[in-house]
């Protein structure tokens, strides 16, 4: 995830199932940062995740501005006892090269999956790594029941929505944000903060115009 938009053509990721993962191997040295997807470890969410799975939204997401606010540690730990999470990191050695964060339910369908957050670190950007991320959280999502995976993509984040149809999503809805900005809310402290908590669904999940 670069901090300049990038052209979803210029590197697309590699197509096909997602390996298996490899057990890893703790004395084994880390491959070089940038390498492809099929080379790096596909490990659940942990809480010795947690850290650098913040850190990294932090990194790709403006959390200063809507909807990112909602990024927060808690964003992240609810995961982990949530029923039927479907939330993977993939490790390059020790070092986390990207995340997905998905849930089963959306709004008020249970069988309906949700793809919840998605970043990668921008060492291995272009390398199939968001690809096989978005298989792995759809496939543990239809092994918990899930009859389709929902996920929603800011208007300008052209990357991302290219990254999803690449991986079988279509458009079925167009939703606008609007905003009426209130002169006295500031004035009473009401403002979002970054941190500050949001609601359970955002309108982004992949980073902008940075997800490859």
């Amino acid at each position: 995830m670069a901090d300049t938009p990038t052209d979803p053509a210029a590197a697309p990721d590699s197509t096909g199932p997602s390996p298996a993962a490899p057990p890893h191997d703790p004395s084994a040295s880390a491959s070089p940062p940038g390498s492809p997807a099929g080379e790096l470890t596909l490990r659940p969410l942990g809480f010795e995740h947690l850290a650098a799975v913040l850190d990294l939204g932090h990194r790709v997401y403006d959390t200063e501005a809507m909807p990112y606010t909602g990024w927060s540690l808690s964003a992240v730990a609810g995961h982990l006892d949530a029923p039927d999470a479907a939330c993977f990191v993939l490790l390059d050695g020790d070092r986390v090269a990207g995340f997905v964060l998905g849930s089963l339910s959306f709004e008020q369908r249970a069988d309906w999956g949700y793809l919840e957050w998605i970043a990668v670190d921008p060492d291995y950007q272009g390398r199939g790594v968001a690809s096989r991320l978005v298989r792995e959280c759809c496939a543990r999502l239809a092994e918990a029941g899930a009859v389709c995976v929902v996920t929603d993509v800011e208007r300008r984040n052209t990357a991302s929505a290219e990254l999803m149809r690449r991986n079988g999503f279509a458009e079925e809805a167009s939703v606008s944000l609007f905003v009426r900005p209130l002169a006295d809310a500031s004035a009473a402290g009401t403002g979002r903060s970054r941190g500050s908590s949001g609601p359970r669904r955002h309108l982004t999940r992949a980073a902008a115009e940075r997800v490859r």
